[in-house]
């Protein structure tokens, strides 16, 4: 418990400038919708961009004068934020013992290596947990001056489970990388460059319906904005293939972490 709590106090900086991230992102982003709120006049301004690119970003599936449509938009910058802090906390809680020169110190406290993982990965899905609710308590503050009715809120509620799943995918291929890789200033890197060709190919996926089968590479296409705001409820295919995602790669640190020599 007390490692759970170590890793809490040390990555609270972190977690207060992610948070003033995405609050800034959320304050700025409503702002820009004020000149589209029932205001359909200046949705002209979307005839002048590339087709290719307005069906990649699914903005052709919302009604950009609303408040609900607008969050649909809005949740795909939300997706790719929160991964990223997500895949970045993951790798470093591991590898950051090994940059500090602190590894042979928390190998040599009297609890297994298995407790000390759990102890660190519960720390970081804490912290995913808590830059999830300062996202959504901001959105819903944020979103007060344009009367939001009850479908942007069952839109906003389980868009952000969707977010949380996507937390936990790269959480975890951060928690693994930073277990199995011995250059650990490299396991941060990787596992953002992980991500960002898994954000790429969604939006080249987006492109064309022959490019669909792409979908299941990309846990960024897992749960489509459009699609969860038109049937309200999660594919059991995608949610299913997410938790075996984030079962093997925590697996995989568990077992990689067991067999690690001391580092220095």
């Amino acid at each position: 418990m007390n490692i759970f709590f170590r890793e809490l106090r040390s990555n609270l900086k972190s977690l207060l400038i992610w948070s003033g991230i995405l609050i800034l992102f959320n304050f700025v982003g409503f702002s820009k919708f004020s000149a589209f709120y029932e205001n359909p006049q200046l949705l002209t301004v979307l005839d002048s961009m590339p087709p290719a690119l307005i069906s990649s970003l699914n903005m052709n599936a919302f009604n950009l004068t609303t408040v609900t449509g607008f969050f649909g938009i809005m949740i795909i910058y939300f997706n790719l934020i929160l991964s990223i802090s997500a895949a970045m906390w993951g790798s470093d809680i591991i590898s950051k013992e090994e940059r500090d020169r602190t590894v042979e110190f928390s190998l040599t406290l009297p609890v297994t290596r298995g407790r000390l993982v759990t102890a660190k990965i519960a720390a970081v899905v804490v912290n995913c947990i808590v830059l999830l609710l300062v996202t959504w308590g901001s959105t819903v503050i944020f979103a007060q001056k344009y009367q939001p009715d009850s479908e942007f809120y069952r839109f906003v509620s389980i868009t952000m489970l969707t977010v949380l799943l996507l937390q936990m995918i790269f959480m975890a291929l951060g928690v693994f990388l930073g277990c199995a890789m011995k250059k650990h200033k490299q396991s941060g890197s990787i596992a953002v460059s992980i991500l960002l060709v898994s954000y790429f190919i969604s939006i080249i996926t987006g492109l064309s319906k022959d490019l669909d089968f792409l979908k299941y590479f990309t846990p960024f296409k897992y749960f489509e904005p459009a699609v969860l705001l038109r049937e309200s409820k999660l594919e059991p295919t995608f949610v299913g293939l997410s938790l075996v995602l984030i079962a093997v790669s925590i697996a995989g640190a568990y077992l990689a972490y067991s067999k690690r020599d001391l580092y220095s």
